[in-house]
């Protein structure tokens, strides 16, 4: 009987320490894999671009089901297979293109499972142009991006217990652009698409 006793216990413990409660406060770091690419309303061609993303991260707790997270992300976007135009002969060129942001994204989580480890999460996000170029003739593309790229953004994830305050991270995200990466686009509109791999280390206040 006490055994069990302290079985219970323990189990409660456990319980009580990975689950947060209103008031609480994590913050962290991760870095992470993604594949970008664009979308348009007209075929682009355009393959997925291999790169990362790295930043910081904060999570308010409202209760032990909902909090709000925010990001600072320096977030690597842009697409391969596209094409540039000589204006002066009007002769085209396949070339990759290498636009790069720092992202805020700004979401509702929604925590889940016995241990409310897991997690889905929602929300926008908004992107401030870093730098831009192609790689045929390493041009620099800035002066015709627009500058901030708005969209929205969604992920789940899950949080695994490493020691009493902190945490490993496994998460999927994604992120689909509503403002075109273009500044006087006068085709049609071209859109930021993102997913990635992220992992990461979350630390309890």
């Amino acid at each position: 009987m006490r055994k069990l006793f302290i079985i219970l216990l323990s189990v409660s413990t456990c319980l009580t320490a990975f689950s947060q409660e209103k008031g609480s406060f994590e913050f962290g770091f991760n870095v992470g894999y993604n594949l970008s690419t664009v979308t348009s309303g007209s075929t682009t061609n355009s393959t997925f671009r291999s790169a990362f993303n790295a930043g910081g991260f904060g999570d308010y707790y409202f209760s032990n089901r909902w909090s709000i997270k925010a990001k600072l992300t320096y977030d690597q976007k842009g697409w391969n297979d596209g094409f540039i135009t000589n204006l002066n002969n009007g002769q085209s060129f396949k070339t990759d293109y290498r636009i790069d942001y720092l992202t805020i994204p700004v979401m509702a989580n929604w925590h889940f499972g016995k241990k409310r480890n897991w997690y889905l999460n929602f929300g926008p996000y908004a992107g401030f142009l870093l730098n831009a170029k192609e790689t045929m003739f390493n041009t620099d593309l800035k002066e015709i991006m627009n500058s901030t790229d708005f969209g929205l953004a969604a992920g789940i994830g899950v949080k695994i217990p490493v020691a009493k305050k902190l945490k490993i991270l496994l998460e999927l995200d994604g992120q689909s652009g509503f403002t075109d990466v273009l500044k006087n686009n006068q085709g049609s509109t071209i859109n930021n698409s993102r997913s990635s791999f992220n992992t990461g280390l979350v630390f309890d206040l």
